[in-house]
This record gives C-alpha cells, sequence and structure tokens, in this order.
C-alpha cells in the first residue's frame, strides 16, 4: 500500500495514521515514490518515518531514481533504513524520466540508465563491506539483511528490460498508463527477459496502479489525481493521463486486484489518489 504524499493535504497527521493503519491492516508492504520539483515530502526521510512507526509491513520506495543520488550516500542511507526497520526493506530503482528533478537535484540526465547499471552493483559492493575506495573505511551501517535489500528496477521497454535482467532481483512494475488487464502480458514480459538473459530464477514482481473508492465521484478524482501528477510533461500529456484511468470504484478496483491475481503478480502496490483515512479504511474493507 502506497502511503498518498502526491496528495496536495498530505501532511504529518496523515503520515501518522495511514503507517499504523497500514501496519495493522493486510497489506504486506508500505510504498511511496520520488519526485523533486513537486509538492510531496522527500521519500528516504518519509520512509524512516513509516520504518520507526511500524512494525510489520515491509518499506518500499517506488522507486529510487537513483541517478539522480550520488552512490555512496544513498549506500548508507538504504543500510540505514534497514536497520531502522529491522530488515525489512525492499528496494525500487529507476532512471526516472523528469529532467527537472535532475537540474533541481543538480544531478546529470545523460547517461542514466548506464548509471544505474553500475549503481546497482556498486551498491552492492559496498553494504558487502567493501570501502569507496583504497586507504578509507567502508560506508556503514552494515544492512540488516545479509547482502542488503533486494533490488527490484523500474524498468518497462525491451531495452530495459534486458538490462534489468542483468543485475535486479525482480521488477517493480506499474499500469498507470495502461488498462489493469494488461497486466498478464506485462508479467510475460517480465519472464521473457529474465529467461532471455539466461537466469535460473525468476524475477519477483510488482506492480501498482492509482485508484480511486470516493462514495461520490471515483472517476473524477481520480481522473484529476493523474491530470495534477502529468502536468510536467504538458496540457495534453496530463489529459491523455485522465482519460487513460479507469480504477474508480469498488469493483473495477476488485477486477483489478483479481486480474493481478490470475497473472500471478507476486504483489500488487495500491496507489490511492486521496489521503483521507476513509479512502484506507474502504480499501482494507474490500481487500479483507
Amino acid at each position: 500500500m502506497t502511503l498518498p504524499q502526491m496528495v496536495a493535504d498530505y501532511d504529518r497527521s496523515t503520515t501518522l495514521d495511514w503507517c499504523r493503519a497500514i501496519d495493522a491492516g493486510p497489506f504486506h508492504s508500505l510504498a511511496c515514490g520520488e519526485r523533486v520539483t513537486w509538492r510531496n515530502q522527500e521519500m528516504l526521510v518519509l520512509l524512516s518515518a513509516a520504518a520507526a512507526l511500524t512494525e510489520r509491513v515491509m518499506i518500499y520506495p517506488t522507486v529510487i531514481v537513483s541517478p539522480m543520488h550520488g552512490t555512496g550516500l544513498l549506500a548508507k542511507q538504504i543500510a540505514t533504513l534497514d536497520v531502522l526497520s529491522g530488515g525489512r526493506v525492499v528496494i525500487g530503482l529507476g532512471v526516472g524520466g523528469r529532467e527537472q528533478d535532475f537540474r533541481a537535484a543538480e544531478a546529470p540526465f545523460r547517461r542514466r540508465y548506464d548509471r544505474l547499471d553500475e549503481q546497482a552493483a556498486e551498491l552492492r559492493r559496498l553494504w558487502a563491506g567493501e570501502p569507496a575506495f583504497a586507504d578509507t573505511d567502508p560506508i556503514g551501517p552494515i544492512p540488516v539483511q545479509p547482502g542488503g535489500p533486494r533490488l527490484l528496477a523500474g524498468s518497462q521497454g525491451p531495452k530495459g528490460l534486458a538490462r534489468a535482467a542483468r543485475w535486479a532481483d525482480g521488477i517493480c512494475g506499474q499500469l498507470m498508463v495502461l488498462p489493469v488487464d494488461a497486466i498478464a502480458d506485462e508479467v510475460q514480459r517480465y519472464r521473457a527477459a529474465w529467461r532471455d538473459a539466461r537466469r535460473d530464477d525468476q524475477p519477483y514482481i510488482t506492480t501498482s496502479f492509482w485508484y480511486s473508492l470516493d462514495p461520490d465521484r471515483p472517476l473524477e478524482v481520480l481522473q484529476q489525481y493523474a491530470r495534477d501528477y502529468a502536468a510536467v510533461f504538458g496540457e495534453d500529456v496530463a489529459e491523455w493521463m485522465a482519460g487513460v484511468q479507469s480504477v474508480a470504484g469498488p469493483e473495477a478496483l476488485a477486477a483489478g486486484i483479481e486480474a493481478c491475481r490470475d497473472a500471478e503478480v507476486d504483489e500488487l502496490v495500491l496507489v490511492p489518489t486521496s489521503s483521507a483515512l476513509a479512502e484506507l479504511e474502504r480499501t482494507m474493507d474490500l481487500v479483507g
């Protein structure tokens, strides 16, 4: 379940209430995403609070745009999060697509695909206790999970999946611009990438989609959220993004959950479009 930190009225009380309720509810993980040039709170700081407020659920950044970050500091931040949570962290890593975020983070937008591949290897090396360079101490703390948290790739296209199959433990997928019933085909693409890379294991597959259970105007709430989120790409893209949203209301959400179950997705990470605690309660009633 995703914290609604991208919603305009998200505040401290939302963090407290949602983290506690998610941990007590039927969910496997607590997630949130990353943006720099927008209204949301910073992802790793927020997840550190979530780690302290919870005892059971996995802590899942979906995704860290790692090429915006220095690898050594990122390794330290993730290891610290793993310690704070008692070893409950799984990591989504991706390249991002908003150049504005890279500029604000003072990071190069070019070579981000190559940089992601390099960072995945470097993170594991640093978590194994090797120093960042000669004649210096290792970067601590040591993660609770031996070798560090599992790394899932936020990759979608054929080239990205082929690269991910070389280093990732699985895929952090999303259905924000696809119909939910497309998930079966997406899962087959992910597994095919692993086969093509001659992997002996199967990818751990998560996916996500936006939804609304607003009792009065679920489609309107869902579409406005998508419109606001995609506004950075221009009005035409924002309107298109709003127009392809469909998981509005209990029947649509139940159908989406069932489609993911039928496709044998390992984990569905729901992304709410309201910060009202009643929305989380409606979700828990439906999920059971």
